[in-house]
């Protein structure tokens, strides 16, 4: 982790003058580009493939009424910056009136495609916690007026150390960098990554849509050939396998390859840095994310390490934060504060925003001794009836997936080994895994709700599983969660922390 303190960058002041601002010019390029997504598959499917009629080109005049739209929404969108919140108007004929306080924003992202770059503007959103949709979208500012706007945020937000009345400025406060990634680091990244897969996912489905028997065709036209030219070069059996294993080694090279590059384009540049209160992060090689948030917002915390993280020896540190939850504003949002670092890295980055907690915990409690034979019992209950359906229609070679057990037994009797949970004075945390392993931990006072449950397998095995209850997290996130407690543990474990959260105010 870097600690050296860097110069902040010169930034023009922003103005609390309570007048009213306009957009940028261009505002309304932007707007009518972004209503034109939708039309652009479409439209190559149509023209290039051919296919549909010709008349379903006749929506397109609805894209002229958008562009007609944007201009009056530019025309009609207005800002004003006063002492204590942003005020600000919009709408056609439903006029709106919005105001947004300092302190009630929590996250401040700055959005910039290459055509945002090419034309130095920036989209703002304007985030709080537990929304769907940001407090206020620009689209968009002068790239310099939207660092100005994130800059009053932060000093009239309460997230600097002196915070500023009126429209006095504030000292400027040192930019501390915290960690940066090196486009070694990035590439790592990738070959660690499965994005790649994600990509040719996402390419064949939007192949699909041109014909449905292209990959169909595509397929048979290669395989006759491979089989014509096995033929006439008499092939052997060990040919074949050195093929197939050729391909499949060719296959795994182009998804690490898709997978660096997707890393780069979406990682190159990352820089984590404190002002003041806050963390700031900026990634991006072509599109360039720049986003915000008060480190008091931090719900949860979590550190993932799969087998590759442990090849390359990294690991992964992301948060929850209570900001606006769901979709596309899910993913920039502040939450990954080290997509790749070493241990120590990631342990000193900890330390340092989670001063006096002690981690890694000193203690790990285990969880019930069947925790085991409960996480094989998932394997058991979907490969009995998948290997009587192969035996049925295979025959005795079907019940090859029965060797499945012996090995899914040893994963989850190592699993069980290695998780665990712990309590001290600041935190409580939940560790899991063995393959891929993952910490999850929070401080107590940022606690909303515990919740004790058993499944009716868990009624059968004499467990209990205790939900703890934090904003922010995201849908795809693991929960923070301890399952497979003894029954004293859960009733114990329970018992301490609400009387915990009874006597302490909500952190949020």
């Amino acid at each position: 982790m870097t600690t050296e303190a860097a110069p902040p960058t010169p930034v023009p002041p922003m103005r609390i003058d309570g007048e009213e601002h306009r957009l940028h010019p261009w505002s309304w390029l932007f707007v009518t580009l972004q209503h034109m997504k939708q039309f652009i598959l479409p439209l190559l499917v149509l023209l290039f493939a051919g296919r549909g009629d010709r008349n379903e080109l006749w929506p397109l005049i609805g894209v002229g009424m958008l562009a007609l739209i944007s201009v009056w929404q530019y025309f009609t969108y207005r800002y004003r910056l006063l002492p204590d919140r942003i005020e600000i108007r919009s709408g056609l004929l439903e006029r709106k009136l919005r105001q947004i306080a300092y302190a009630r924003i929590h996250n401040v992202a700055l959005h910039q495609t290459l055509l945002h770059r090419v034309f130095d503007v920036a989209e703002v959103r304007l985030e709080s916690a537990g929304g769907t949709k940001p407090e206020a979208e620009m689209r968009v500012l002068r790239y310099e007026k939207a660092i100005a706007l994130e800059k009053l945020v932060r000093e009239h937000g309460g997230e600097t150390a002196s915070t500023t009345t009126g429209d006095a400025p504030a000292a400027e406060t040192a930019s501390t960098l915290l960690l940066s990634l090196p486009t070694g680091e990035v590439i790592r990244h990738g070959l660690i990554s499965n994005r790649g897969l994600v990509l040719v996912a996402g390419g064949f489905a939007a192949m699909s849509q041109v014909s449905p028997r292209l990959f169909a065709n595509f397929g048979e036209r290669w395989v006759k050939a491979g089989a014509g030219y096995a033929e006439s070069h008499h092939f052997s059996y060990l040919d074949y396998g050195l093929g197939v294993l050729s391909l499949l080694a060719l296959f795994v090279v182009v998804l690490r390859a898709l997978s660096v590059l997707t890393s780069l384009l979406q990682y190159h540049g990352f820089a984590l840095s404190e002002i003041g209160r806050r963390l700031t992060v900026v990634r991006g090689l072509l599109t360039r994310i720049r986003t915000s948030a008060p480190k008091r917002r931090i719900q949860a915390w979590m550190l993932r390490e799969t087998v590759l993280h442990r090849l390359f020896k990294r690991r992964a540190l992301s948060i929850d934060t209570a900001a606006s939850r769901g979709g596309q504003q899910q993913q920039r949002s502040l939450r990954e504060l080290a997509p790749i670092a070493t241990p120590e890295a990631c342990d000193a980055l900890i330390h340092h925003l989670l001063p006096g907690a002690q981690w890694p915990p000193a203690d790990w409690r285990p969880l019930h001794r069947l925790t085991w034979l409960r996480i094989w019992l998932g394997d058991v209950l979907w490969v009995l009836p998948v290997t009587a359906g192969l035996a049925w229609r295979f025959g005795a070679w079907g019940a090859l997936l029965l060797l499945w057990l012996p090995w899914s037994a040893l994963l989850a009797w190592k699993a069980a080994t290695k998780a665990g949970w712990s309590l001290d004075g600041q935190l409580v945390a939940v560790r899991r895994g063995w393959w891929s392993r993952q910490w999850r931990f929070a401080e107590v006072d940022k606690l909303q709700a515990l919740q004790l449950s058993r499944s009716p397998l868990d009624r059968l095995f004499g467990m209990r599983r205790l939900l703890l209850d934090t904003a922010g997290a995201s849908a795809l996130s693991p929960s923070m969660a301890i399952a497979y407690l003894m029954p004293e543990d859960a009733e114990r474990l329970q018992q301490s922390l609400s009387k915990r959260l009874a006597r302490s105010a909500l952190r949020w």
